[in-house]
């Protein structure tokens, strides 16, 4: 994991530069709040390009099916021929976690100790082991839909990396109780608009995983820096019906990682990360996977 963030931080350097090509999402949509996305990209200083077919189906849990599913092509930078095919499942969870924690390291406070995760799946333990990893953190808050759930992730977690981890009932207990919040649902065109107003203590960073899907108008409308991921892609998804309600975004999280404008600049800010999920993430990912499965012969050879 922590290869992973750093490679993300090297990528939006470049990103900031220039040095990158991305289209926003490609998208079709079969079911409600259901998703399937073309993601290309290309990187000119790793000298990669590829593309994520990935889709994003609420429903599945209930047959016993996982949210997130798809693929990667890996390409040749010079022929673009593809030299690689591999799950996207693993991918996707930790580039999240990755991107939710180096956006922290600019907009969270540095003696940040407590941690409320929204959400007990993957994205839930993706992002804390990411977290634990810059910041020492002595306590979790779990919370879940399914109580059930969130003690098997706290008991879990907790093993894991040696922290204390607390399942909660409500959510209110676990956004209030803590310096990071990370909501990590599904994915909703029309926010349920769990968490209120006064709910994200003075100093507390949130890092939205489910877009804008838990939050309020009013508790959005309190934060002193919005930032994302990707100022473009942000505003396509405005435009086909999502984040209605945000507030005036400040930054972009490459502006950030360049110092091109300042992270947190008072310990009583509140500020907020929606990283909305880039297939530069992925991309500049999928190269480590690759070459670490060609030292070890991993793999099995495809024709074409």
């Amino acid at each position: 994991m922590q290869e992973i963030i750093s490679a993300l931080e090297v990528m939006f350097r470049e990103k900031a530069e220039g040095r990158v090509e991305m289209p926003p999402k490609i998208g079709i949509h079969t079911m409600p709040d259901a998703f399937i996305h073309a993601m290309p990209a290309a990187i000119r200083a790793q000298k990669v390009a590829g593309m994520k077919w990935i889709s994003g189906f609420p429903e599945n849990g209930k047959c016993g099916l996982p949210y997130i599913a798809g693929v990667l092509i890996l390409n040749d930078y010079e022929t673009g021929l593809p030299v690689a095919l591999m799950d996207a499942i693993w991918i996707t969870a930790v580039r999240t976690g990755a991107a939710t924690a180096l956006a922290a390291k600019y907009l969270a406070r540095a003696d940040s100790a407590s941690l409320g995760i929204l959400g007990c799946g993957v994205q839930g333990r993706s992002n804390l082991e990411a977290l634990q990893l810059l910041f020492s953190l002595k306590k979790v808050f779990a919370y879940d839909t399914s109580f059930e759930r969130a003690t098997t992730y706290a008991r879990d977690m907790q093993m894991q990396f040696g922290i204390e981890v607390e399942a909660v009932r409500e959510s209110k207990e676990a956004v209030t109780s803590s310096d990071i919040v990370v909501t990590a649902g599904p994915i909703l065109r029309r926010p349920h608009a769990t968490i209120k107003a006064d709910w994200l203590q003075e100093g507390g960073f949130a890092s939205l995983v489910d877009f804008d899907s838990h939050w309020d108008p009013i508790a959005l409308a309190q934060v002193d820096k919005f930032c994302t991921d990707d100022i473009a892609q942000i505003n396509h998804y405005r435009d086909v019906g999502y984040f209605q309600d945000i507030p005036p975004i400040y930054a972009e999280l490459a502006e950030l990682v360049t110092s091109r404008k300042p992270g947190r600049q008072t310990a009583e800010e509140r500020t907020m990360a929606c990283n909305l999920g880039l297939a530069l993430d992925d991309i500049c990912v999928a190269p480590l996977i690759y070459e670490r499965a060609l030292a070890k012969g991993i793999g099995t050879w495809l024709p074409l």
